[in-house]
């Protein structure tokens, strides 16, 4: 690998590109108009603007970034998360453009990036899901019999996609009549795939995530992290390792996760997503995110391993450097998911200009980031600024240098969400770790009442 285009913006553009550095890879960057001046443009080798602000007419635009590919000479592409990154025909046309696809092969982003073939293989790898329709509904009959079948209250999921698309949980036939129409609706437009899937609802759960690497023969789990805290289906904060689960539970479901992927001939870096049933502890699988995930950093910070250049050894044809013996957690990391939103104002996107910055530093902090004074925060993409991410050689340690770290970090010109994230760390149950799926939702109900 000797030149790589990131095909993303933003903070996961800047770290891809110093991730390459660190290789001697030069770098490729694309951008829309809006984008010209971020950093990430500044920083690649190259840079060639693809299209208008809009993302589908720039970001998601396979010809334009194949096209900015051979303009430049990459001999790879880097997706990052979101876009194009978990699209099958997109990780096919770059192969069959003879450049090398930083993730998984379509076949792998096909199977695992459909929850309904997803949960195939995972019953054929042995890892246990939670009871559903076997395949996805296309009408609301189909998921009427379904729900009747599996017990309500049940999940309405996009089958084709995740990200908290198309979501909707009932509790009676009523309401899933009512719902379905709106959820397929919402998937069709975000996946091209209308198509539902019907799960049981578990009301006390925690989202708990394994972090793979495989290289389509070996692979390895870098352990947990813990991703309950949500606000509409939305990750807000993430841990490593997971503050809710024993150690027994752990290694039930490090090691199916290891099955999974093992069992799919995975390559590259990926994410098993599990719900841990936080009053039987039963751990089903739901879902892989074939990707760089956006809390990253934490499994990075317990683990001292550098995923994304370990993603660009496997993508350039290296085996799998590390393994499971190598890989041990040490310490615990929080990540806070600062982004450009109005929490008084039901985290009203705040589209605008950066005024001044100052990010947090010193020992054990760690700010992946885009923001300089004067950067734009443009109305077209996602709102994340910041992710501020602290290690502590355990968990209250890493909780007092959270509150440090916040208290440090201040941007003007927008609102964020930073302050809100200092209220947090002043809750009782965030500090004991005593929380599930639903709890930082009604926690902001109970705050927006006060």
């Amino acid at each position: 690998m000797r030149r790589l285009l990131v095909a993303n913006r933003g903070e996961i553009a800047v770290r891809v590109i110093r991730a390459a550095r660190d290789l001697g890879i030069e770098t490729v960057a694309v951008h829309s108009t809006a984008d010209g001046a971020a950093p990430h443009v500044r920083m690649a080798d190259v840079a060639v603007e693809i299209g208008p602000p809009q993302a589908t007419k720039s970001y998601l635009l396979t010809d334009a970034i194949l096209a900015a590919a051979k303009e430049t000479g990459a001999d790879a592409v880097h997706p990052g998360y979101g876009f194009l990154s978990e699209r099958a025909d997109f990780a096919k046309a770059v192969a069959d453009a003879g450049l090398a696809f930083v993730g998984p092969d379509a076949r792998v982003i096909d199977m695992m990036g459909d929850k309904v073939r997803a949960r195939v293989a995972a019953a054929q790898a042995g890892v246990p899901t939670v009871p559903g329709t076997p395949e996805g509904v296309e009408d609301s009959a189909g998921a009427l019999a379904a729900a009747e079948e599996v017990g309500y209250p049940v999940m309405l999921k996009a089958a084709a996609g995740g990200g908290g698309r198309g979501i909707r949980v009932v509790g009676d036939a009523d309401e899933l009549r009512k719902a379905f129409g709106p959820a397929s609706q919402e998937a069709a437009k975000a996946f091209g795939d209308g198509r539902m899937y019907v799960e049981r609802f578990v009301a006390k759960a925690r989202h708990v995530e394994v972090q793979v690497l495989g290289d389509g023969i070996d692979a390895v789990h870098l352990f947990d992290r813990e991703c309950s805290l949500q606000r509409r289906r939305q990750k807000m904060v993430e841990e490593a390792p997971a503050p809710g689960i024993g150690e027994e539970q752990r290694a039930r479901i490090t090691a199916d996760a290891v099955a999974l992927v093992a069992s799919v001939g995975y390559s590259s870096a990926g994410t098993v997503e599990f719900l841990v049933d936080d009053e039987s502890g039963e751990h089903f699988f739901i879902e892989t995110n074939t990707r760089i995930q956006v809390e990253h950093p934490v499994t990075e910070l317990v683990t001292g391993i550098d995923l994304v250049a370990e993603q660009l050894r496997i993508a350039a044809g290296e085996a799998l450097r590390i393994r499971q013996d190598d890989v041990a957690v040490r310490g615990h990391a929080i990540e806070f998911r600062v982004c450009a939103e109005d929490p008084e104002r039901d985290f009203l996107p705040s589209p605008g200009r950066i005024e001044r910055v100052t990010l947090p530093g010193g020992p054990w902090v760690r700010c992946d980031t885009w923001l300089e004074p004067g950067g734009q925060v443009p109305p077209f993409y996602d709102s994340l600024l910041a992710k501020v991410i602290v290690w502590g050689e355990d968990r209250g340690t890493a909780l007092a240098r959270s509150r440090r770290a916040l208290a440090e970090f201040s941007v003007t010109g927008v609102p964020t969400t930073a302050g809100l994230f200092t209220e947090l760390l002043d809750q009782e149950w965030f500090a004991a770790g005593a929380f599930t799926t639903g709890t930082l939702e009604e926690w902001l109900r109970e705050r927006a009442g006060r």
